[in-house]
């Protein structure tokens, strides 16, 4: 698949000539069971487990009988660790819970392959020559973003190292992540309208799956 490689600095511009990509990351047909597979997968692994109470089989109290049945003046109780006494154990208290599924990698590296597939088939997909900005400023960034028509929303992904430049002219547009290579993921692609890969992107890329 070519694509053709755009300039950030001059986006009116010819651009910087074309790239070939790799189909078989680039041109595989997306499956919605895979990719709903793989992010579901993403977001159980975010989730946090919370810390275990105390319930009343867990409190280590008396369960002797501590009144008369009768003319105590109270409620006939029989446990100390019922959860209206003070030490007692909680009542429907949160529990430990397993957020940590498993996926077959397989499934994970073709769900990322779809993810990128998706966004070239669809033209959301932007391939830039590099990231440099003449000045670190977000309103001319603003402006050649805008001249180069991306989406509401759009991830950038980058290199190994992010333009600090680029990363801090776009701290301040809310419709644009920046992420590097490694971290370039199935949830992120799929949840912006845009993808922008840099030439130095899609040689990390190619070469994480031909790793």
């Amino acid at each position: 698949m070519k694509v053709k490689v755009q300039t950030l600095s001059d986006p009116a511009a010819k651009g910087a000539g074309d790239i070939e990509l790799n189909d078989e990351i680039f041109a595989v047909e997306p499956r919605a069971d895979i990719l709903h597979r793989v992010v579901t997968w993403q977001l159980e692994k975010r989730r946090g487990t919370a810390r275990a109470a105390r319930e009343r089989s867990d409190v280590a109290r008396t369960g002797k009988k501590f009144g008369r049945q009768k003319g105590g003046g109270t409620a006939r109780h029989g446990d100390r660790r019922a959860p209206i006494f003070v030490g007692g154990g909680k009542a429907h208290g949160p529990r430990v819970r397993d957020f940590n599924p498993s996926l077959n990698k397989k499934i994970r590296v073709l769900g990322l392959k779809m993810a990128l597939s998706s966004k070239a088939k669809d033209g959301n997909l932007i391939v830039l020559d590099s990231l440099d900005v003449a000045e670190a400023k977000t309103k001319s960034l603003k402006t050649q973003l805008g001249q180069l028509g991306f989406g509401k929303s759009t991830l950038v992904i980058d290199g190994d190292a992010l333009n600090v430049g680029f990363a801090r002219a776009s701290s301040n547009l809310e419709s644009v992540n920046l992420l590097s290579a490694v971290g370039a993921n199935v949830y992120d692609i799929m949840r912006h309208d845009t993808l922008v890969l840099t030439r130095a992107a899609v040689e990390k890329l190619e070469a994480r799956f031909n790793g």
